[in-house]
């Protein structure tokens, strides 16, 4: 399946680079099926809002080697996007009472696992983190505070009540049949800077991932109901 294509103009160059998706109606069922895998998919915001993609796991799904992906090529602050019910069950406030953050991007409290882990920053840590958090029988008390794993407040609605990653990624992972729970990191260029445009287009052909876009996905889920 042709996921994604670059065209670029040879007298305009990267600047004004074209980026070509297939049908989003193509690259949804690819996405989910990934998902389900513990491959990555790649999920950018508006051009307006924060103008990145950030590599999404579904949370059940997590590896050591998807971690380290994030870890690699992302921008190392890994988060666990969970609902605000999960959340609230595992204990964990806001990190802080006064949100000013430019998009009101709802991080809690910072977590480790209890138990399996050395000093909770290794790849293998965070996946440890991961799934003590995410486990159906998980108690506040399975959770150290704080650690290296971020978790994320998604708010109710998913994208349909805010368009940002945290929610584009937790209603995915519902439509791909799964909890309602992922991990992100922001994908960088090598030179750590940001990955935008041509360059997020690039990374996901050379590593055969799928695109997905929040306005595409709040379109999708606002015509089907879902």
């Amino acid at each position: 399946m042709l996921v994604n294509q670059i065209f670029t103009s040879p007298t305009a160059g990267i600047e004004t680079a074209v980026i070509s998706l297939a049908p989003f109606e193509q690259r949804l069922p690819r996405a989910l099926a990934d998902l389900r895998l513990g491959r990555p998919v790649l999920l950018m915001d508006d051009a307006d809002r924060e103008n990145e993609a950030d590599l999404i796991v579904a949370a059940e799904k997590i590896s050591i080697d998807s971690m380290a992906r994030m870890i690699r090529d992302g921008s190392g602050i890994v988060c666990l996007c969970l609902t605000d019910e999960k959340l609230q069950h595992l204990a964990l406030p806001p990190m802080v009472s006064n949100n000013d953050s430019r998009y009101g991007t709802a991080f809690t409290v910072s977590i480790e696992a209890k138990h399996g882990v050395t000093t909770g920053v290794s790849a293998a840590d965070r996946v440890t983190t991961v799934l003590a958090a995410i486990a159906v029988d998980a108690q506040p008390d399975d959770l150290a505070r704080p650690g290296h794993v971020f978790p994320l407040r998604a708010a109710p609605g998913g994208v349909l009540s805010r368009r940002g990653h945290t929610e584009g990624s937790v209603d995915l992972a519902q439509m791909a049949g799964l909890l309602p729970a992922a991990v992100l990191c922001e994908l960088m260029n090598p030179d750590g800077s940001m990955a935008r445009g041509e360059e997020i287009a690039h990374y996901a052909l050379s590593h055969d991932l799928v695109i997905l876009t929040i306005d595409e996905l709040a379109n999708y889920r606002s015509k089907q109901k879902v």
